[in-house]
């Protein structure tokens, strides 16, 4: 079955260069032109994965990335402006996946589309290395079948990348992980991202799973390291 992918810019010959490319991977593509033309296309369908351009008509793309994620997990990749790394860092505060800087190669943007589909369909399986489809611990509870997470109860919503990084921590804990290997592990080692892109994720997922996050009671800051859950 061919991946259905949405491609959202308003410069339309860009629009058509990443069609053009991605069909020729046998990939499904659908464009939309503007930021409420495209919130209204993934509200209606069923997407695999979304290319988002930050600089949108009507509504720009951190604002369709925001709402967008209070219905939906599927996975987004921001386009944004050479040099604009405030746009990048935002992106992943409102739970963008990745993000690639224009101009870009094609061929860089098909690699960053192949390996975020890859991890979607593996999904860092962990449930096949234990007994149960659920972990628990101290009232965080993950369950691998649905990819749900919840806190004493009420579920939260994660990101796919929150979502693997929080399973990553709970099944190896005390284990102190770098950003580097976070971004390797998480990401995939062609990830052409920096640790700014782990620290974004571990605070976003601080605040939806802590109680403090200031004062973590899951996963813990080895200082000059990096992470660990305990």
């Amino acid at each position: 079955m061919a991946y259905k992918i949405l491609v959202v810019d308003d410069e339309k010959l860009i629009v058509k260069g990443i069609k053009f490319s991605l069909q020729q991977e046998g990939m499904e593509v659908e464009a939309a032109y503007d930021g409420e033309e495209a919130l209204n296309y993934i509200k209606e369908k069923n997407f695999d994965l979304i290319v988002l351009d930050v600089m949108l008509p009507k509504m720009n793309g951190l604002d369709v990335c925001q709402q967008v994620r209070g219905f939906s997990q599927v996975p987004i990749i921001m386009v944004t402006a050479k040099g604009e790394d405030m746009d990048k860092i935002m992106g992943l505060e409102y739970g963008a996946d990745d993000y690639i800087v224009k101009p870009f190669n094609i061929l860089e943007l098909k690699a960053r589309i192949k390996a975020i589909l890859r991890r979607s369909v593996k999904k860092v399986d962990i449930g096949e290395k234990t007994t149960s489809n659920t972990l628990e611990v101290r009232g965080l509870k993950i369950d691998f079948d649905s990819r749900r997470v919840f806190i004493n109860g009420k579920e939260t919503n994660l990101t796919a990348k929150e979502f693997d990084m929080l399973v990553l921590f709970m099944e190896n804990p005390e284990k102190v992980y770098s950003r580097e290997t976070l971004l390797d592990t998480i990401w995939g080692y062609d990830y052409p991202g920096d640790a700014r892109t782990v620290d974004v994720h571990v605070r976003r997922l601080r605040e939806k799973i802590e109680e403090k996050p200031s004062e973590p009671k899951y996963i813990y800051t080895k200082w000059g390291v990096g992470y660990y859950f305990s």
